[in-house]
């Protein structure tokens, strides 16, 4: 389990070139182009009669991901990226439950 807080002082390589605050998300790719041109040479490959044209992976191995954190500058809003290491369990900024009796 890995839990980030929400802010982070940081080098900001922007306009600042100092250590400021930075907001921090995390980062989630965009949404498949239908009109990348790997995309559209699968879908033309794709048609007509003949089944599936290419592999269709199967033999996944990892069972964690790399987390990648985006870094936005409070002061001059530059965006940055860290990747940090694999984990399975991710959070931002929440309070993680104490272990142990609670009275």
């Amino acid at each position: 389990m890995v839990n980030v807080p929400k802010e982070r002082k940081t080098y900001c390589a922007g306009k600042c070139k100092k250590h400021a605050l930075h907001k921090v998300t995390q980062y989630k790719a965009g949404k498949a182009s239908n009109f990348a041109q790997g995309k559209r040479r699968y879908d033309s490959k794709q048609m007509g009669f003949g089944g599936q044209t290419k592999p269709v992976f199967h033999k996944k191995a990892k069972t964690t991901r790399k987390v990648v954190l985006r870094l936005e500058c409070k002061k001059c809003k530059t965006k940055k990226q860290l990747c940090i290491k694999r984990t399975k369990h991710f959070e931002l900024g929440q309070k993680s439950a104490q272990s142990g009796h609670q009275y």
